[in-house]
């Protein structure tokens, strides 16, 4: 078995690159990418020189960034990067934001390290490591009753078949809603999956899987005793359309509720 948590180190250097960036650099110009969606200067500036770094450090290591797509030999291993997590977040001045760095082999990830610059945690995992934050082991909540589950959900749809889309979201938000203790909005898909790994909440459903944002998230969940999974409940993969997580024990009734959902939809 590879023994990802040797490139651990590697992956901590290139997210202290980033973090400085964002702490200590302003948003800048903002660059549409669609309809209310943005990059600032920052996430151009983060993923240039993380992409730089991991290009020097590990050549044989494909590379996937948000702002910039593709490059190196990205067959079989491949990082995933999305540079600030939570952007409109940053750009509004809300510490709700995050580096996500992941490593992606065969599909599959495989070891991740997620940053909050501005509130002072640092998570990370490595495929049979554990998952730590600043360090310490973490592990994910124990509750198997939906009344007491906080459960993060994801942004709801923009652009080109948003009112498709958020009707299933919609949905479940109000069958959440009614149902589960608490739901949370963050605007990150970092914070949701590194939170869920420590406990903080106790399943996130998004009905999206974009691998910068999931990649790092994923393995740390996993390795915090987290079952990840796609709308079907098979395991959650690079090509997943969603990203539903939560211990096994809470994780059948989640699936239930987005299935009656969407059949009613």
């Amino acid at each position: 078995m590879t023994d990802y948590a040797d490139l651990l180190p590697i992956a901590h250097q290139a997210v202290d690159l980033a973090q400085r960036i964002i702490r200590t650099m302003q948003p800048g110009v903002l660059t549409a990418k669609g309809d209310r969606d943005m990059a600032s200067e920052v996430d151009f500036a983060v993923e240039a020189q993380v992409r730089a770094f991991l290009a020097e450090q590990t050549p044989d290591i494909g590379f996937l960034g948000e702002e910039n797509g593709t490059s190196g030999a990205t067959r079989g291993r491949m990082w995933a990067l999305d540079p600030v997590d939570g952007t409109v977040n940053f750009v509004h001045g809300s510490p709700l934001c995050a580096v996500s760095l992941g490593l992606i082999t065969e599909g599959r990830s495989v070891l991740g390290v997620i940053d909050l610059p501005f509130l002072g945690t640092r998570y990370s995992a490595a495929e049979g490591s554990g998952a730590h934050a600043n360090g310490a082991a973490i592990a994910a909540s124990a509750t198997g009753d939906i009344g007491e589950a906080v459960v993060a959900i994801g942004d709801y749809a923009v652009g080109e078949g948003a009112e498709a889309k958020n009707r299933i979201r919609f949905a479940l938000t109000q069958r959440l809603g009614s149902e589960a203790q608490r739901i949370r909005m963050h605007g990150s898909a970092a914070i949701d999956l590194a939170w869920l790994a420590a406990g903080h909440v106790d399943a996130v459903v998004m009905l999206a899987n974009k691998p910068w944002d999931t990649a790092a998230g994923v393995v740390i969940a996993r390795e915090a005793g987290v079952v990840v999974v796609d709308y079907d409940g098979s395991p959650h993969t690079f090509d997943s359309q969603a990203t539903i997580a939560a211990n096994p024990k809470l994780l059948p009734t989640v699936l239930a509720m987005l299935g009656e959902e969407q059949k009613q939809g």
